[in-house]
């Protein structure tokens, strides 16, 4: 047997000339995908060095994902036109290729949508830390979005009725939904936190005895981390339940604060404790002085009430201007010769002489 003759055997309904082809095909279309999906990688790293758009960047990530079964099943979808295969096989085929098309196309399109939230919620970060929560909502939508469509497109192809599946979800979804409420329940507390912004990332808050600041905001959770240090994690549902301080949202701090006196002060030097407080109080820069007051008569003192705002939601700044208040207060009422209150009692005795 000659080598052509050997070489035009007939299996499997092609020559062994047609095999070899599409065997060939095969493994030199795998061998170029990889290295072209490799240099091209490289060479658009080398490229998004360069430049300082976001978007080179998204497709050099895209391309990174993109997966080496998908690569080899383009390869054998490439090799199987040189063969003539089975109209079973060429199906099975077919369909093979374009569901893993599909699928990688889900994963760009993933890639794609999380790279470009992560980018605006930076952005928005600096600027709107409630449009860093709504794009991170987006960006979960998104991805049901491609997924959900990716699975129906997938399903066609498979030749499954997708009017008929979607409606056993529907029907499958109330069943679904009556086992899983609470998850559901902090499902939609979520979007009514990304919705109506009581809070976002960034935001100090108060709830019950628990403070600290909002870290992330999630499907199912906030986190919070507070001042000494450890994350508070709390369900969405029970937060929106919860009576919230928002201290991120304050923009001035009122301050009251009383100081009482001994009852021996003088009058004169009474009317001047407001006068003294409000000095102390206007000397300050980021106060607004409202009122100080002679209050009431307490049990061992004279009270005086006062009250000032800081133009600033900072607490340390408040502390700062606090102390400072306090100390030329201090001062004058040394100056002046003033003297603070505290817990005292006065006995008074009288004496009595007998008769006899």
């Amino acid at each position: 047997m000659t080598q052509l003759e050997f070489m035009n055997q007939t299996i499997l309904g092609n020559t062994l000339i047609q095999w070899a082809l599409a065997i060939t095909a095969i493994v030199l279309g795998f061998i170029f995908l990889v290295l072209a999906k490799r240099l091209a990688t490289n060479r658009l790293v080398a490229l998004t060095s360069k430049t300082d758009t976001q978007w080179d960047d998204i497709i050099v990530a895209a391309s990174k994902h993109t997966k080496t079964l998908f690569l080899l099943v383009v390869s054998i979808f490439l090799g199987s036109m040189f063969v003539h295969l089975p109209e079973r096989v060429q199906s099975i085929l077919q369909v093979t290729f374009i569901i893993l098309l599909l699928i990688q196309m889900g994963i760009w399109l993933t890639v794609i949508t999380v790279s470009m939230v992560e980018y605006y919620s930076k952005q928005a970060l600096e600027k709107n830390p409630a449009a860093a929560t709504t794009m991170n909502a987006l960006g979960f939508i998104g991805r049901i979005v491609i997924w959900s469509v990716i699975t129906l497109v997938a399903l066609d192809s498979l030749g499954i009725n997708v009017t008929t599946v979607v409606a056993g979800l529907g029907i499958g979804g109330v069943a679904v939904a009556l086992a899983v409420q609470n998850i559901l329940g902090d499902l939609f507390a979520s979007l009514s936190i990304i919705l109506d912004k009581p809070f976002v990332i960034g935001d100090f808050l108060i709830i019950d005895e628990h403070m600290g600041g909002v870290e992330y905001v999630g499907l199912k959770t906030t986190r919070i981390r507070s001042l000494s240090g450890e994350q508070l994690i709390f369900s969405n549902s029970d937060l929106l339940n919860s009576r919230i301080r928002n201290y991120g949202r304050m923009f001035e701090r009122r301050v009251v604060f009383n100081i009482g006196v001994t009852y021996d002060t003088p009058r004169d030097k009474l009317k001047l404790i407001p006068e003294i407080i409000r000095d102390a109080i206007n000397t300050q820069k980021k106060t607004r002085f409202d009122r100080s007051h002679f209050m009431k008569y307490g049990d061992y003192a004279l009270q005086f009430e006062t009250v000032y705002y800081i133009k600033s939601p900072d607490y340390n700044i408040y502390m700062d201007i606090q102390q400072s208040i306090y100390f030329t207060i201090h001062e004058a009422f040394e100056r002046e010769q003033i003297d603070f209150a505290y817990p005292t009692q006065k006995l008074f005795v009288e004496q009595t002489s007998e008769q006899t």
